[in-house]
């Protein structure tokens, strides 16, 4: 196996890395959502995203399971989270959602939306989104 080239102080540093970003992007889950009589009791199309900017430490620095920041993790907890659970408010998701992801170690900022993407024929989706950034 060859060892990478390494580019140790190669890199100026106006491009050196700023900001670490880990994402997941229109998770496609049907979600038991919304208050209108016609929604109780229907699953709908929920597409959720989430941006994770994670502390430069836990960003995988190395090529190995052990170093990432575990994305699957986000996947697995939105699914559970919305399993057999009905919500009046799309914004009730989210902010769970959020709170369970922010208290993570190496959370540095966060963005998480929801949106319903079969509401109206005109409108790719309608939604909602909270940030720390």
């Amino acid at each position: 196996m060859t060892t990478p080239l390494k580019i140790d102080g190669l890199v100026p540093d106006a491009l050196a890395p700023k900001r670490f970003r880990i994402f997941l992007t229109d998770f496609d889950l049907p979600v038991d959502i919304g208050f209108h009589d016609f929604e109780v009791g229907t699953p709908q199309r929920l597409l959720v995203s989430v941006e994770v900017l994670v502390e430069p430490e836990a960003f995988a620095s190395e090529d190995t399971q052990a170093a990432a920041w575990n994305y699957d993790f986000l996947r697995t907890e939105i699914r559970r989270m919305t399993t057999g659970r009905r919500f009046n408010l799309q914004e009730t998701l989210v902010r769970e959602i959020y709170d369970l992801i922010v208290a993570r170690k190496g959370v540095q900022g966060l963005k998480v939306s929801a949106r319903k993407p079969d509401v109206y024929p005109d409108c790719a989706g309608v939604g909602v989104e909270i940030s720390s950034f």
